[in-house]
């Protein structure tokens, strides 16, 4: 009778501690989810050589044969260097069944991480991505691999909040002062009385690397009441408006700057990192000179310029 009586306690605490997670998740956490998520990617919808596809094709007198460099990247990237593959792989390089890339094809779709992984294993021959991690750089060099970075093009890196929050501009120093932990409540900054929730990303990721390089040595810290305020988060300006775009969001000015084409490209939007192509030094294929020297030239920036991206070669 005395266990009955222990176990019933046992599970009438745990059906407490359910429901009182659940209504934190219902009231507060999953309203910030569902302005800030980011949904998965269809990579059919970037698919080379599918004439419906979401992808600027040009013409190339750049034929790839031989030994067709297997290419991945960042998930922000997939229009890219999709694109590239469009122009200069031979068509039987893409191999794509059930809604994803199979072994065979010389192009994949993953995300940073597994990118870096593999460009440095040599699973892959070249990657497009954002700067590594501290992580990432370390990994190449415990395996004894050194990487060649060409930077082929940048772009802007945002912050957003909902669409109903009242601040519409932040200085670079607030929001790092935010994500540090110096600045908890939007009233801080201009906003309602509410805590703040500053989101981040899985470590290693490109968006994340790059926030963390903006913080300039200082360390991210979480608001421990930022799920009962508002949430601010970031990402690449192309990525967040076109790949996975989401209603009832914002994005911010930085320094009074809005995060668009024309102040991307003249350089007074304060927030912008370049991307690349990334191979091993030691790699021998020589298709892989010949796509970074396609990627530089008119036709591959004008790729990079009509995928969302900003072109490194004016």
């Amino acid at each position: 009778m005395r266990l009955a009586k222990q176990i019933l306690l046992l599970f009438l605490a745990a059906a407490v501690f359910i429901c009182f997670n659940g209504g934190i998740y219902a009231l507060f956490t999953r309203r910030c989810a569902a302005n800030f998520e980011t949904r998965y990617i269809e990579p059919e919808r970037y698919l080379p050589f599918d004439e419906n596809a979401k992808l600027y094709r040009t013409e190339s007198e750049l034929e790839l044969s031989g030994d067709i460099p297997i290419i991945d990247g960042a998930a922000a990237l997939l229009p890219v260097y999709s694109a590239i593959v469009d122009s200069v792989y031979p068509k039987s390089a893409v191999d794509f069944e059930n809604g994803a890339y199979t072994a065979e094809s010389k192009i994949l779709f993953t995300d940073t991480l597994k990118a870096y992984k593999g460009v440095v294993d040599g699973t892959r021959d070249i990657i497009l991505c954002a700067a590594p991690s501290q992580q990432q750089m370390l990994y190449a060099e415990q395996q004894n691999v050194d990487l060649v970075f060409v930077p082929i093009g940048y772009e802007a890196f945002v912050f957003f909040v909902n669409e109903n929050n009242p601040v519409d501009n932040l200085t670079t120093e607030q929001i790092r002062a935010i994500y540090a932990g110096d600045i908890t409540n939007w009233s801080e900054v201009g906003g309602a009385s509410r805590p703040i929730n500053p989101l981040d990303r899985i470590e290693g990721s490109g968006s994340q690397t790059v926030m963390l390089n903006f913080m300039q040595g200082r360390e991210i810290k979480k608001n421990p009441l930022g799920i009962f305020g508002g949430a601010i988060g970031f990402s690449f300006r192309f990525y967040l408006e076109n790949m996975v775009a989401k209603d009832g969001i914002k994005l911010l000015s930085v320094n009074g700057i809005e995060p668009t084409e024309e102040n991307i490209a003249n350089g007074s939007y304060p927030i912008i990192y370049n991307f690349y192509a990334v191979y091993r030094k030691d790699n021998q294929n020589e298709n892989i000179q010949k796509l970074i020297d396609f990627m530089l030239s008119p036709e591959g920036q004008k790729i990079i310029d009509e995928n969302g991206y900003t072109p490194i070669v004016k």
